[in-house]
């Protein structure tokens, strides 16, 4: 057995004889009675007692007895009242009051217990140290159940508060029923061993229950083996308790079969904890006192137990030993030393979470200065301070912060100086000088006291937190009941005999794998690489949706989503396509063209995809959508999707219910068909899909797959292309969803008394409320949830205050944010409020959040039980006028338009988005409402894209050019009442705004010109010698006027911008020009004003564009420039609300637009440095993104993705794949003309072709179909 448990732990194992299935039930027996008022005198004391007639003896609730309660001599915070049960106790429940017709009472008091009357432990509830409200005069009983209870003989009252006009006065009643348990003490070489009737066993069910306490932080509590190997093992390490179990499946242990928890903290504090295991099959379950893990185990256990072995004692007995605390920074021990000997010597234990703080100050005598042992940094350091010297310093041990108990010894004597570090001796270092070391007469331990009381002592890093024992000076060990009793040195803010650390991590509070750090007063979270947020990692830093991005303003990209924000799922990338609605693409493995062969029923074939992202987070995703699809692609040569004898499916696919689906694209589940079903073009009428026809020839089965519940596909199953010259393919597409339902759902709150109601908001530990809200209102509220003492609450409290106000038992706080503007703008603005174990916060908007630290020690658990109410409260009074979207709870979006479809004056819906995120459609696009958000309306803008952002360039080559008809416009929009219309009411024009951007290296050039039927004109040109000319002749019997900038030559490559307003006489000009200095550049904007004598054009003919070539009734420049055209790149044209160069590349028909020559859609961004027309670059229209690509047929996919292929190389492939499918076509017409079947030849041909293109080029084109892979 020894060799099996190595060192067993020296400990107590109490085994309880009380009922399990009494326990479970939660305590409902009785166990109620009165335990104090039978006692007798002895088992009370105290302190200090004021009299005789205030004695503890005294202290029963409702006597009257002496002085009728007990009071000390002194009320301050180091008073205490014990009772002495007689023997261990379950106690349920306590009661006080004050002394008998006085004014002493005591307000809030610790309550304590201990087994031994020595070595106390305080109360704890919620993991926290509970401080109890007492009495608020001397007669009222404030009775208080324990929950969890306590078990234990002797409990000591410490009052913290009392009545400030009176003294502490006490009497009090203690509930609760016997206790009664077998026990066993093991000293650390024995163990007990007890094998079991086989027969009683369950092989289903184990249950193994037991406490211990002990002082050994290391030893094994309990070893259990089966026949196969198979064994549990509960092993206590640095004071944390772990089981490893091992199913014993394997010869050798692995992930699998081997399990290894942890659990439980500071376990060696010599005071009783519960652990219990529980096995229902495979299911476990691991409590250590209150703290619990579950877990799924893997294989099968038959545990077999091996007599009593070594020095085993079935009684308790209890070490002496007497830790004290040291509370606060400011807290010490003073002890005298009369050893007179000649040297320093002290030795103790300590255990702390902080890094620094003071451990030990001891004056020299006949020498100036004093030693000094402090921990730096989780490291040991003694130094020797004397002035005018060097300190000496030894430093010793590492990580002394870890909350284990570490051991010093401290020598000084005669000129060497040394320390030891839990049995590690640091280099001895001599001091400095022949001096003999003499003690100071006076040691202080953890910290110095008071300047005031003349003390030498130093404390550069502060004092120290956390508990020693064991304290001894020159080899006497210290009473610590005689320091208490004040008899011997002084203290300040100790708690005497008790250990109060707390392991602040356990349980670890930090969420989504944040690093939990402490220090003896609170804890830290790293969220370091977490994706969250906040003071426990709670806020994720990414958006639940590409709608949100989207209405950040952000552009098409790649982008990390939380689809449930604060919840338990991870973060994943994914790219987002900001189109007029926001589109999330979730890529998978096998977007590549897939072909089967020699498959049967009894040998199938089954393809599966692996997502980017897991189950759980596509789930989340799609549920969070307004509309999901997957196209699915299905080609086929023999080989059917249903056997047309039975109708049994030959192949099919499953989607993540992990249901057998065998409808196609385009079809709804229960009618089970294809497309062509559906449409009612199938190659053969009989049949509901191409394939069930089972032709010798290629054909297909392709459609959007876009029942949400089923998507996405995760497995296709393939049957039936065993037969001769069998064969199908398949590819199946991205999952593509579009917007976000939870972002835009919202309801109007009508009056002050209408309200929404849901089920209780639980976040006990962690909550998080986010929400947008706009209104007129000045105040009202906007969420309230109730408990019995408990609630949250969030408000607008004024114009221009949002007030976040709750109680979790330690009274009521409120945090608010004040604005510099006003709330009720009638703007969206969003609110975000969080509460957790550190802080609550609020953030309104991007304005600065305000916080509120949570109290150290007090109560943490949030319990709410009334219903939630949003939009107004209980009481219907204060409640809400305006909009409330998008409110989220914990991540959780609460469905607000569907409760206000059945609830009075509360509308689903809401309006007047544009308000707010109309300030996103830029370059003169026009914000247009939707029922669920906004869209940007770029008809009369020169940009496009979801937000107008994105500019329409060209590339014009030599000769070019494009004309716009402004006479052929006007009888086409005359009669519209749109902005065109407007601006071509009366064909003359009294003013115009031209803005467009150019880069060319030719001149001259001929950059715009305007011209109306009696022949006035604007051109823009560059000049023979680079600069930049404005020509107005809006009077044709003058010369034009011209606007000349000739400070540098425009010709230059670069990128230019140009803007003119002209009103009446009056024409503003701006032009901004850019120099690239390295990566680096500058703007330079020149500005000017003119004023020339006509004030309108007339009736408009044309607008021309590059390459003007009539010359008549033209000045000369503007001949010369025109003549020779120009060659570059133009980009965002604008005259006023017509865009030109948009309508040239995009055309709507009927569109007055004439293109000449070549002309193509090209960026006007190049590098520095290179010439401009070899800067220009083809691109494909189509979206990059792949959502256009995805859904257009296979034989466009393939033109795309050739184009998408740059350089020579994919040139001549495409040319060649071109020459191949016109080939095959030309082949398959001819067979098809012969047959004269005009449909069958249309569907044979296309899918054969295009299957032949693809198959061809998989390997050339895998890099492209993977764009969005990472």
């Amino acid at each position: 057995m020894g060799s099996v448990t190595g060192a067993v732990l020296k400990m107590l194992l109490l085994l309880s004889t009380q009922n399990w299935n009494r326990v479970e039930a939660g305590n409902s027996y009785d166990c109620d009675d009165p335990l104090v008022s039978a006692l007798p005198q002895t088992s009370f004391s105290s302190s200090s007692e004021l009299s005789s007639s205030h004695g503890p003896g005294f202290a029963r609730l409702n006597r009257r007895d002496g002085a009728g309660g007990w009071s000390p001599l002194v009320s301050n915070k180091y008073q205490w009242l014990q009772i002495d049960l007689g023997e261990r106790m379950e106690v349920t429940a306590v009661a006080t009051q004050g002394g008998y017709g006085s004014s002493n009472w005591v307000t809030s008091y610790l309550l304590m217990f201990s087994d031994s009357g020595w070595n106390w432990k305080q109360y704890r509830q919620e993991d926290s140290i509970w401080g109890f409200s007492g009495n608020a005069n001397a007669d009222s009983v404030v009775y208080y159940r324990l929950q969890p209870s306590i078990k234990a003989r002797f409990l000591r009252f410490i009052p913290l508060e009392w009545n400030p006009k009176g003294r502490i006065g006490m009497r009090i009643e203690v509930f609760g029923c016997a206790y009664r348990s077998e026990v066993v003490d093991l000293d650390g070489k024995s163990s007990l061993l007890y094998r079991f009737d086989q027969k009683s066993l369950s092989p289903m069910k184990d249950i193994i229950s037991l406490k211990f306490k002990t002082m050994q932080s290391d030893g094994v509590l309990l070893h259990r083996e089966g026949p196969n190997g198979d064994h549990i093992t509960l092993q206590l390490r640095k004071g944390r308790l772990f089981l490893l179990i091992n199913s014993g499946e394997a010869k050798l242990p692995s992930t699998s079969t081997l399990v290894n928890l942890t659990l439980g903290s500071l376990l060696d504090d010599q005071h009783w904890h519960s652990v219990l295991i529980q096995r229902l099959g495979k299911l476990i379950n691991f409590t250590v006192d209150e703290h619990r893990h579950r877990f799924h185990a893997q294989g099968e256990f038959s545990f077999l137990n091996l007599d009593d072995e070594g020095n085993v004692s079935f009684s308790c007995s209890q070490p002496q030993s007497m830790p004290v605390t040291f509370l606060s920074s400011r807290s010490y021990l003073a002890l005298p030393d009369f050893s007179g000997e000649e040297e320093v010597s002290a030795t103790f234990q300590f255990r702390t979470w902080n890094k620094a703080g003071l451990l030990l100050f001891s004056e020299l005598q006949l020498v100036s200065g004093g030693i000094l042992l402090f921990l730096s940094d989780g490291k040991l350091k003694l130094n020797l301070y004397q002035p005018g010297k060097l300190p000496s310093d030894i430093t010793a041990g590492v990580g002394l912060n870890d909350g284990q108990w570490h051991s010093v010894s401290l020598s000084a004597k005669k000129n060497h100086l040394s320390v030891a570090v839990d049995g590690h001796m640091a280099s001895a270092t001599p001091l400095l000088g022949p001096e003999q070391i003499y003690s100071g007469g006076t040691y202080y331990f953890g910290g110095c006291p008071d300047e005031s009381f003349g003390s030498k002592c130093r404390s550069p890093l502060g004092g120290f937190q956390g508990c020693m024992r064991l304290i001894s000076i020159s080899g006497k060990v210290v009473d610590l009941i005689s320091v208490q009793q004040g008899s011997l040195g002084n203290f300040s803010d100790l708690q005497i005999d008790s250990c109060g650390i707390s392991d602040r991590c356990l349980p670890n509070y930090c969420e989504h794998g944040g690093e939990c750090s402490q220090s003896w007063s609170t804890f830290h979270c790293n969220c370091t690489n977490t994706g969250y947020r906040g003071a426990t990692c709670h806020n994720s830093i990414y958006e639940q949706s590409c709608e949100a991005y989207k209405h950040r303003g952000n552009a098409s990209g790649f982008y990390y989503i939380d689809s449930d924000g604060s919840g338990p799922l991870e973060p994943f990338l994914l790219y987002c396509n900001m189109t007029e609605t926001a589109w999330t693409i979730i890529q998978h493995n096998g977007s590549d063209l897939t072909r089967v062969r020699n498959t049967n029923p009894e040998n199938p074939y089954a393809g599966f995809f692996e997502y980017v992202a897991s189950m759980e987070q596509l789930q989340a995703t799609i549920n969070r959508a307004e509309h999901c699809e997957q196209e699915l692609t299905y080609y086929c040569k023999k080989s059917r999707l249903v056997n047309k004898q039975d109708g049994t499916p030959l192949s099919w696919w499953i989607g993540r219910t992990n249901e057998t689906q065998t409808y196609w694209g385009g079809s709804s589940p229960d009618l089970q068909k294809c497309t062509c079903g559906l449409e009612g073009n199938c190659i053969d009428s009989q049949y509901y899909c191409n394939c069930d026809a089972d032709w010798n020839e290629w054909t297909n089965d392709t459609g959007l797959l876009s029942y949400k519940e089923h998507l996405p596909v995760t497995k296709i199953v393939i049957t039936d292309t065993g037969r001769p010259h069998s064969e199908a393919a398949y590819k199946l597409g991205p999952l593509l969803c579009r917007g976000d339902r939870s972002f835009w759902n919202s309801a109007s709150f009508d009056t002050e008394a209408s309200y929404l109601h849901f089920p209780t908001f639980h976040g006990e530990l962690s909550a998080d409320v986010s929400f947008f809200f706009k209104t007129t209102a000045s105040s009202g509220v906007f969420l309230e949830n109730l408990g019995i003492t408990d609630f949250i609450r969030i408000e607008l409290r004024s114009p221009t205050v949002v007030t976040f106000s709750f109680d979790v038992g330690n009274g009521p706080f409120e945090i608010s944010v004040q604005s510099p503007t006003h709330f009720n703008d009638n703007q969206w603005h969003h609110v975000r409020v969080e509460r957790n174990m550190k802080e609550a916060s609020i953030q309104v908007d991007q304005l600065t959040p305000e916080t509120q630290p949570a109290p150290a020690d007090g109560h943490v658990l949030l319990q709410l039980n009334s219903q939630l109410f949003v939009g107004g409260t209980a009481t219907r009074q204060r409640g809400f006028l305006g909009c409330i979207r998008s409110l989220q709870l914990n991540g959780m979006t609460l469905d607000l338009e569907e409760r206000a479809q059945v609830t009075p004056e509360v509308q689903p819906g809401c309006r007047g988005h544009c308000s707010s995120y109309g300030k996103l459609c830029r370059n003169g696009g026009k914000c247009r409402e939707r029922p669920m958000g906004f869209f940007c309306d770029c008809t009369f803008s020169a940009y496009t894209g979801p937000f107008c952002s994105n500019e329409i360039s060209a590339y014009f080559g030599s000769g070019s050019s494009v004309i716009y008809n402004f006479q052929e416009n006007y009888l086409l929009s005359k009669n519209s009442s749109s902005h065109a219309a407007s601006f071509h009411g009366d064909m003359k024009l009294s003013r115009e705004m031209i803005k467009f951007s150019f880069r060319t290296t030719r001149t001259p050039s001929l950059l715009l010109f305007v011209s109306s039927f009696y022949k006035e004109y604007l051109s823009i040109i560059i000049a023979k010698n680079g600069s930049l000319q404005i020509r107005y002749k809006l009077n044709r019997y003058q010369e034009p006027d011209v606007v000349n900038f000739d400070f540098k030559n425009m010709a230059d490559g670069q990128l230019h911008h140009i803007m003119i307003n002209r009103e009446e006489g009056v024409v503003f000009i701006e032009v901004i020009y850019v120099i690239f200095l390295a990566i680096a550049f500058n703007k330079f904007r020149i500005l000017h004003f003119c004023v020339i004598p006509c004030f309108r054009f007339s009736l408009l003919t044309f607008w021309c564009f590059f390459g003007f070539a009539e010359h008549g009734d033209v000045d000369q420049e503007t001949a010369l420039a025109g003549g020779q055209g120009f060659t570059g790149c133009l980009s965002a044209v604008q005259l006023s609300h017509v865009a030109p160069l948009k309508a040239a590349l995009y055309p709507s028909h009927p569109d007055p637009v004439t293109v000449t020559g070549h002309v193509t859609e090209s960026s006007c961004v190049a590098q520095a440095g290179t010439d401009a027309t070899s800067r220009e670059r083809t691109h494909s229209f189509a979206d990059h993104s792949g959502t256009i690509d995805d859904r257009q047929p296979l034989a466009n996919a393939i033109k795309s993705d050739s184009a998408v292929i740059g350089g020579l190389i994919a040139v001549v492939i495409f040319i060649l794949l071109c020459i191949t499918a016109i080939a095959v076509r030309i082949y398959q017409q001819k067979r098809l003309y012969k047959r004269s079947e005009a449909k069958r030849s249309e569907n044979v041909d296309s899918a054969e072709a295009v299957l032949k293109s693809e198959l061809n080029i998989q390997n050339a084109v895998n890099e492209n179909q993977k764009e969005y892979f990472f």
